[in-house]
């Protein structure tokens, strides 16, 4: 009875985990605040605490996790209409370095020492800081680099050529089955489909994993392997 009690409160504990989460909006965690990452982790530990709670009283933490989770909204929202609440809940920017200076005080404000700047900086691809225009933390707790503008990369205006504009691919085979609504999306229809995958020797639909169009006609398929490799390259 006990095993039972637990497999449906977990399961009622995913449920609500879920509607709450589709209720607060997708973010990242990389993009989360810090404040939405510490009610994200308490919302979660109230659900683990009622999915395992022998008693069966699951209402109390039922509630607690609608509060949380009707605060995070209503933050939220008033975040979205007031900059100054906005910058009192999810932080501002901090200038850490620019033009060559590295501001102590802003380091310290950001809880960071230069070790770790400088690790942040390696990871981002500069070794040098002399390549580094500026460097702002931004509220979640990313780095932005502002490259020299005679270290960034060449773009296409900088060559003086006008390249034609990328289109997004849209998945018009997944696993099998042909997307009706993507295949129209990108223009095509099922006869165009089916001439690409006979020109490419694919016989049957149920070998397709995944295959891809833009509205320019550009056609890719990735066919299903289901044997193993015997050599892994990486291990």
């Amino acid at each position: 009875m006990e095993y039972f009690t637990v497999f449906y409160q977990s399961l009622f504990s995913v449920i609500i985990l879920l509607i709450l989460t589709k209720l607060m909006g997708y973010r990242q965690i990389s993009q989360l605040s810090m404040f939405d990452y510490i009610n994200s982790i308490t919302i979660g530990s109230i659900a683990a605490e009622m999915a395992i709670d022998l008693e069966g009283n699951y209402l109390k933490p039922l509630l607690a996790m609608i509060v949380y989770a009707a605060f995070v909204i209503i933050v939220a929202k008033i975040s979205q209409k007031s900059i100054p609440f906005r910058r009192l809940v999810n932080g501002k920017a901090i200038m850490i370095y620019q033009n060559g200076s590295i501001y102590n005080e802003n380091l310290k404000k950001a809880k960071m020492d230069i070790d770790e700047f400088l690790v942040e900086c390696r990871v981002n691809g500069y070794f040098d800081l002399s390549q580094i225009e500026s460097a702002i933390l931004e509220p979640n707790g990313k780095i932005s680099f502002l490259p020299v503008t005679e270290d960034r990369p060449a773009t296409p205006k900088d060559l003086g050529i006008t390249p034609t504009q990328e289109e997004i691919f849209a998945n018009v085979v997944v696993d099998g089955k042909v997307m009706e609504y993507n295949l129209k999306h990108a223009g095509k229809d099922r006869n165009w489909l089916d001439q690409q995958l006979e020109g490419q020797n694919i016989k049957k639909l149920e070998d397709v994993f995944l295959a891809v169009c833009d509205k320019q006609g550009n056609f890719h398929v990735f066919q299903k392997m289901d044997h193993a490799v015997d050599k892994d390259l990486l291990g």
